[in-house]
């Protein structure tokens, strides 16, 4: 099983709360998180994009660094671990973001691949003039669609003469062409979404769900396998999850309440009702805004010792279509020590690993 990190480019990480680790994102901190996950096998680093916060106590993601200019920087001084950025699309051509990934690759040498959003905070894009009305949510995977087409021809050919109804290419050049083979990731959950995975991408990421219970994103794995029947290609699921460990289950669990004592409800209201302007069900936009552990983001939660852990993450590993996971942390450098540490070497989904130590 792949293991990823979802690095913190906003303030704060994933934790909406004045009682968890307060610290404003910059390169150094993001380089250590990224040096320190490859020299514990990390499989991938991915950033998001994030271009207005959610405000509260904590300003919560109020201070972003940019994707592309960030996994830049980080491909330069690291060797083997995949980088994915993040692109917005109604910000960014896909032109521009095809040049940028081909450069990217060039300075990775061939470890990068990009992430596509279509946007769901309102405020994000109208306050830079760029949001195109509230019916862009009935319609988003239709542009999305034809915009990875667009990446897709220019990066297998270098040109483009793509004609749609969101994008016009009148013999588009990107050279040079990208080294190695661009994947592309999606989070789509909507029945739109998951058919746009399956048409275009190569992952699929999901939110985990519930606190300890590992397995209870299948029916989401299972519903993009499903799709992809149609297609005929390969798009496997990656899962989203928070990780609070300790010594003892009962150490991180102190830690876990101690997180919801201090949830920011100011910066959760603001979540909630930007995540209620989209009507579609089954998206993650749904599930981030439910009040029920929204001081995370609602994202999958395990929480326990780091023994607990390492056996919930082998669960994660059985839901079939399952890729990996994409993990992040209350404190970021400390989580990723420990796992790599005192987690993994407990995960039997990662005994690979010390087999391809042995035998080097």
């Amino acid at each position: 099983m792949d293991i990823g990190v979802f690095i913190p480019i906003g303030n704060n990480g994933w934790l909406i709360s004045t009682n968890a680790p307060q610290y404003k994102p910059t390169f150094d901190l993001n380089k250590e998180i990224v040096l320190k996950a490859e020299q514990y096998d990390f499989d991938f680093a991915l950033s998001m994009i994030k271009l207005r916060g959610f405000g509260g106590k904590t300003e919560f993601w109020e201070y972003n660094l940019e994707s592309f200019t960030l996994m830049a920087g980080l491909a330069a001084v690291t060797d083997k671990i995949q980088l994915f950025a993040t692109a917005a699309t109604l910000t960014l051509p896909p032109a521009i973001v095809a040049r940028m990934a081909a450069t990217i690759d060039s300075i990775s040498n061939g470890r990068f691949g990009v992430n596509l959003v279509t946007g769901w905070q309102r405020p994000e894009y109208s306050q830079m003039g760029l949001w195109p009305g509230d019916e862009f949510f009935a319609t988003r995977y239709e542009y999305l669609a034809e915009y990875a087409q667009v990446l897709r021809d220019l990066w297998a050919t270098g040109q483009s003469d793509f004609k749609g109804k969101h994008f016009t290419m009148d013999d588009c050049r990107v050279r040079p062409q990208p080294q190695a083979d661009m994947k592309i990731i999606c989070a789509g959950q909507s029945e739109a979404g998951m058919a746009f995975s399956a048409q275009y991408a190569d992952y699929n990421f999901c939110f985990g769900k519930g606190v300890n219970t590992p397995t209870a994103f299948a029916p989401a794995a299972e519903r993009l396998q499903k799709a992809t029947e149609a297609t005929g290609r390969e798009v496997t699921s990656c899962v989203l999850f928070m990780i609070i460990a300790d010594e003892t289950d009962e150490a991180a669990r102190a830690r876990w309440e101690h997180y919801k004592a201090g949830a920011d409800q100011a910066a959760i209201a603001w979540l909630g009702e930007q995540g209620a302007a989209d009507k579609s069900a089954d998206t993650n936009v749904r599930q981030m805004a439910d009040p029920t552990s929204a001081v995370n983001i609602n994202m999958g939660t395990l929480v326990g010792s780091y023994e607990s852990v390492a056996r919930m993450l082998d669960e994660v590993a059985t839901v079939p279509g399952t890729q990996g996971v994409m993990l992040t942390f209350d404190d970021f450098v400390q989580g990723i020590e420990d796992f790599g540490t005192k987690i993994q070497p407990l995960m039997k989904s990662r005994r690979h690993l010390s087999k391809q130590k042995e035998s080097a």
